[in-house]
C-alpha cells in the first residue's frame, strides 16, 4: 500500500515561511509526477503547484507564484514545499499526491495556519 506522509505543517505569522515534506512510499516515485494540493475549510481541494518527474518542469497556480517553490529528492522519494511570504489565505491543509488521476491514496495532510 503506497503511503504519502506529509509534514512540516505550523502555525506562522504573515509574511514568514514554511517547508513542507511528501514522503512517499513509492517504489515508482521517481517517474511520477507529483504536486501539493490544499484544501481550506468549505472550500474545494485545489493544486498548488506540480513537478515532472525529475524535476525540470515545475507549475505554480497564480495565487502561489513567486512566493512557493517545489522540488523533489528521488533518492529520498520526498517531495518538498518551501512557501515564502505567507499570507492569511494560505491557512489550510496540504497534501502532496500525483499530479492528476490516478490519485494515490490521500494522506492525513499538515495543517499550515497563517496569522494576521
Amino acid at each position: 500500500q503506497v503511503q504519502l506522509a506529509e509534514s512540516g505543517g505550523g502555525l506562522v505569522q504573515a509574511g514568514g515561511s514554511l517547508r513542507l515534506s511528501c514522503l512517499a512510499s513509492r517504489s515508482s516515485f521517481s517517474i511520477d509526477a507529483m504536486a501539493w494540493y490544499r484544501q481550506a475549510p468549505g472550500k474545494q481541494r485545489e493544486m498548488v503547484a506540480s513537478i515532472s518527474s525529475y524535476g525540470r518542469t515545475t507549475t505554480y497556480a497564480d495565487f502561489v507564484k513567486g512566493r512557493f517553490t517545489i522540488s523533489r529528492d528521488n533518492v529520498k522519494k520526498t517531495l518538498y514545499l518551501q512557501m515564502n511570504s505567507l499570507k492569511p489565505e494560505d491557512t489550510a491543509v496540504y497534501y502532496c499526491n500525483t499530479k492528476g488521476r490516478p490519485y494515490l491514496d490521500w494522506g492525513q495532510g499538515t495543517q499550515v495556519t497563517v496569522s494576521s
